[in-house]
């Protein structure tokens, strides 16, 4: 039980605001796990902190809270908000934010990475699946 734990992290809407879902995918050296959840109508950008919020509440479950995770997603704005660089200025993204730093309190080492799209497209399968799956 070391090393670094690696997540990917998706949430998008279909039409923006729209039918929503988030998509993780978590590596534990060999072992993959995967998370899709529908979210209903909401934003691209409600449904990106409702991914990373899926992804921390699975990973305290399954015991990684002391070990270093990373969480890699293609939302710029959600990594620069989260890491307190960028302003929250949307009203509803308050109260997601505020999870998210909740959660991270059980994880004494981590960080938030930027990645282009094409490198996260299993956790955009997992939201585009979630959404098929629910209509």
């Amino acid at each position: 039980m070391s090393g670094k734990i690696i997540i990917y992290t998706d949430g998008g809407a279909r039409n923006n605001p729209g039918p929503a879902g988030a998509g993780v995918v978590i590596l534990d050296g060999g072992t993959k796990i995967e998370l899709k959840k529908f979210l209903g109508s909401q934003t691209n950008n409600w449904a990106e902190y409702e991914a990373v919020t899926l992804a921390l509440t699975e990973a305290k479950r399954l015991g990684f809270a002391g070990r270093v995770i990373e969480v890699r997603m293609d939302s710029k704005l959600a990594v620069e908000q989260i890491s307190g660089n960028w302003k929250i200025k949307e009203p509803s993204l308050k109260p997601q934010v505020a999870k998210v730093r909740a959660l991270l309190a059980d994880f004494p080492s981590y960080r938030f990475v930027h990645i282009p799209r094409e490198e996260n497209m299993e956790a955009d399968a997992l939201v585009n699946e979630a959404i098929d799956e629910a209509q």
